[in-house]
């Protein structure tokens, strides 16, 4: 079988991904990244909005610190809150802004970046582009990628699995080597060429695992493949229990659509079908609330009024204004028909992030030797029960940049790569209704079982379903045609009976994770 060399492997082109690949390459270490779209620009980066967390005028580490450990509901690894608060803001400044020059938006008399403030924050310390900010920090980081002569970008590739001691050919010295991961195996999508990457230090980047549930705000490639890939390579994995439903995506027949926190964190409000700002009665905060607060008070109001949505009416502001501060959000709502400088735009709850994942420390590194895993695919233990809004961009830059400098550290054992069995490809074609039944399966038993409220009795039946259809999907993988589909269909499936055992495995009811008795 064919075999690549890099010194430096990343899977996934984020902010995370991309961070530790130009970190690791400016300090001179050959770098491989790769992304299994066509676009290098992927993943979840691009579709944030609302902007990232910086400092407030009036801010310190501490308020924020306190700020993200209440919005986790004290569930968070303080050193990890310690490291983001403390790091955060001067690496925003030595990379995003001074290094890549990304087009963050200025005051009014432009002396000075311009602040927004969003649920549970108590500064307004969100700098932000326009309302597409995730945007505009990945097209100047892939300005970089792409410039830079120590990095290598391969773009619809898709890895398949770890490479760990499990893939090695026999040999009698092997067995003796400690557990870790020496690259990927990799698919081209392009021409079905299987290969092995081999890598001194591989980085899992993956992003989240959103299209595992019926309603996301993720994009398709979001299926939850760096989980299932770290799950079968025996990598520890924490609190993938704790998964963030976003309050408000647009309703609407063409699809969901992120509606940013933002939007309320400069004055909109949650109402009901009947005009009812509902909210208030729920938590002092109001559409302010937590993020996870704020999602059940829509379910809950959804089934008092028997409506499939609620609204978020913003149109009390300019129209002129509106149209400078949100032009992303008004244009993709105006082409759906609804015009919010007028009227309120519809709203559901839908699954938007992962606040659990791959376990690593304060550098990134997992419990396999020579892994690391950063952004939404990570638990850095930052998140807690419960994401505090616009921290996980900043999550990714901090630890893509702290993992990319340790991954340039040369360490004992660096040197090793056992021999790989040969892979064996099997030419029996796909037929795609099964490969879209199977995922309505997922999707639909994640969504009704594992949603925003959850029972015991849901769960056991989701796990049912879920044992019983990843044994068929196993069998269906081993057989047939290599491809990215069924590839990601695989797993897609690991990673949802992930979630459900650790979610029948914590018991507590707490942040995201709110469990209903079934009396």
């Amino acid at each position: 079988m064919r075999k690549k060399y890099t010194e430096v492997l990343v899977i996934g082109a984020g902010l995370s991904g991309a961070t530790a690949a130009l970190t690791a390459a400016d300090e001179g270490k050959k770098v491989t990244i790769l992304t299994k779209t066509s676009q290098l620009k992927s993943g979840n980066t691009p579709h944030a909005q609302g902007g990232i967390v910086y400092k407030g005028l009036n801010d310190s580490p501490v308020k924020l610190k306190d700020d993200i450990i209440n919005a986790g509901v004290g569930h968070c690894w303080e050193e990890a809150v310690n490291q983001l608060c403390n790091e955060g803001p001067s690496l925003i400044k030595k990379l995003l802004i001074d290094k890549y020059s990304v087009d963050f938006d200025l005051s009014n008399n432009g002396d000075r970046l311009d602040r927004t403030a969003e649920a549970a924050h108590s500064d307004a310390r969100i700098i932000y582009s326009k309302d597409q900010t995730g945007s505009s920090i990945q097209d100047a980081i892939i300005d970089a990628m792409e410039t830079h002569k120590n990095i290598k970008i391969l773009t619809s590739h898709t890895a398949i699995d770890l490479l760990t001691l499990s893939h090695n050919s026999i040999n009698s010295i092997d067995i003796y080597k400690k557990p870790g991961c020496f690259g990927a195996m990799v698919l081209n999508n392009n021409n079905g060429d299987v290969y092995s990457i081999y890598a001194n230090r591989t980085i899992l980047a993956s992003g989240g695992l959103g299209q595992i549930f019926l309603h996301t705000t993720n994009p398709e490639e979001s299926q939850g493949d760096g989980i299932a890939m770290a799950w079968r390579a025996g990598a520890r994995c924490f609190n993938l229990e704790y998964v963030q439903f976003h309050p408000t995506t647009l309703f609407h027949d063409s699809g969901r659509f992120l509606i940013s926190e933002a939007v309320r964190g400069e004055g909109g409000q949650l109402i009901d079908v009947n005009g009812h700002a509902f909210m208030e009665r729920i938590h002092p905060d109001g559409a302010m609330a937590p993020r996870d607060v704020v999602a059940r008070g829509i379910h809950q109001s959804m089934l008092e009024t028997g409506h499939p949505c609620v609204y978020l009416d913003v149109s009390h502001k300019s129209a002129v204004w509106l149209n400078k501060r949100f032009p992303h959000i008004i244009n993709t709502c105006l082409n759906r028909g609804i015009d919010v400088t007028q009227e309120p735009i519809p709203v559901v709850p839908s699954a938007h992030y992962s606040c659990g994942g791959i376990g690593v420390n304060l550098q990134g590194h997992t419990s396999l030797k020579r892994l690391y895993a950063v952004g939404e695919v990570a638990c850095t233990g930052v998140h807690g029960a419960n994401r505090l809004a616009s921290t996980s961009l900043l999550e990714a830059l901090v630890w893509g940049y702290f993992s990319g400098k340790d991954a340039t550290i040369t360490r004992e054992g660096d040197d090793y790569f056992p021999a790989i069995h040969s892979w064996v490809l099997e030419n029996k074609e796909i037929d795609p209704a099964l490969i879209a039944q199977d995922w309505l399966t997922i999707k639909n038993t994640m969504w009704n079982y594992v949603g925003l409220v959850r029972t015991p009795q849901r769960l056991r039946r989701a796990q049912i379903i879920l044992k019983h259809l990843q044994s068929e999907i196993e069998v269906f993988y081993q057989r047939a045609k290599l491809t990215s589909e069924i590839i990601g269909l695989r797993n897609g499936v690991q990673t949802a009976n992930a979630l459900v055992s650790a979610c029948i495995e914590s018991r507590n009811s707490l942040g995201t994770h709110f469990i209903q008795s079934d009396e």
